[in-house]
């Protein structure tokens, strides 16, 4: 067991991952794509959101209650090497989503909204790796969304989009050192486009049908780790993505309102930053602690957050081939204010947060 075990553990503090700019969820790794000989993983991470705001006094003043609903996610991976320089692997995760449920009954001027996105992604990598300790990765990605929304207090809309499947592309470069722990990879998503059938309609009125054109972000992570002594490694990353010209506009709703139904004004970046260290043959352990930037502005009434900070702790522990990871990750979510016509602010999301716990079985054959 080396300290490259130790990195696993670390894993799993983005892989318990809740609370991320726009509507990310699982970062989108690769880091499988790294792992030696054939390999396969199965993850799974359960995520309970607090997040409750007050409205504006001209509005009543009324609390929301949780508009959050705890989720799960999942994640697997194969990875196999094909000769002593090329490799592959298959990936599967659930790279966005969003779950907003407004309670009903409360006052409040959003009382009974409610949106879900669901998102389906399969990753079929290649990996080339040089003499000089430099390798290059790249493949195709396909994903499926499917999301649903309604908005009482906008003339009693709702939303239905069918599902759609989009083609995007990975690439990517890594630099090595194996007896130092090294590894530094940069890895470009590309964005991915769906043209959704959509079904609007207005006070449960007619129904009425059209396309709606959402594009998934473009993205870039910057994942690293390192020796830092004996038994002892550094890790973390960093992950710029475009929300800034993500949007779902239907055309019903643009038409009555004149603006998105979900839309953010700004990218967004996360950070991490962590230490893992092997106590036994057995057992390592890992801390980490992640962040993203509070942009300000006036956040969407279906995702009332701004920035994040966290903290994460998880233990692995080895046993032959296998592996298993445990992790638990505490999310202190952005403050942030909400608008609708005619009242900005409209309502305060303050002192919110999210937990988040997970599994990840690793099996080398």
């Amino acid at each position: 067991m080396t300290v490259k075990t130790i990195a696993i553990a670390a894993l799993l503090g983005s892989a318990c991952t809740a609370q991320a700019g726009g509507i990310d969820r699982s970062g989108q790794s690769i880091l499988a794509l790294f792992e030696s000989g054939r390999y396969a993983e199965f993850s799974l991470g359960s995520v309970s959101p607090d997040t409750s705001g007050t409205a504006v006094a001209g509005l009543g003043g009324f609390g929301s209650g949780d508009m959050t609903s705890s989720f799960l996610q999942l994640g697997a991976a194969y990875k196999a090497d094909i000769d002593d320089r090329l490799s592959y692997a298959i990936i599967y995760d659930q790279p966005f989503g969003a779950d907003v449920d407004y309670p009903t009954g409360t006052g409040y001027f959003a009382a009974g909204s409610m949106a879900e996105l669901d998102a389906h992604a399969i990753t079929g990598l290649m990996r080339y790796k040089f003499e000089n300790n430099f390798s290059v990765h790249g493949g195709i990605r396909v994903q499926s969304i499917e999301a649903t929304a309604a908005v009482p207090f906008v003339g009693g809309y709702a939303v239905e989009g069918d599902r759609d499947v989009g083609v995007g592309y990975v690439i990517g470069g890594a630099y090595e050192r194996p007896d130092i722990a090294l590894r530094v990879a940069l890895t470009y998503n590309s964005r991915i486009k769906h043209d959704v059938q959509t079904s609007e309609s207005f006070g449960g009125g007619p129904a009425a049908t059209s396309n709606t054109h959402i594009e998934t972000p473009q993205s870039v992570n910057l994942d690293f780790q390192t020796g830092i002594a004996q038994d002892t490694l550094l890790f973390g990353g960093i992950r710029w993505a475009e929300w800034s010209e993500f949007d779902i506009t239907p055309v019903g709703y643009q038409g009555a309102t004149g603006g998105s139904l979900v839309s953010y004004d700004n990218d967004v970046f996360s950070y991490s930053l962590g230490v893992g260290r092997r106590l036994n043959e057995n057992w390592s352990v890992s801390a980490s602690v992640g962040y993203e930037k509070s942009n300000g502005g006036f956040a969407s009434n279906l995702g009332p957050t701004d920035g994040s900070k966290s903290m994460a702790l998880a233990a692995i522990y080895t046993k032959d081939n296998m592996k298993i990871t445990t992790g638990i990750r505490y999310i202190n979510i952005g403050d942030a204010q909400t608008a609708i016509p005619g009242f900005a602010p409209a309502s305060d999301f303050k002192d919110n947060h999210a937990v988040a716990i997970g599994v990840k079985v690793g099996y080398t054959f």
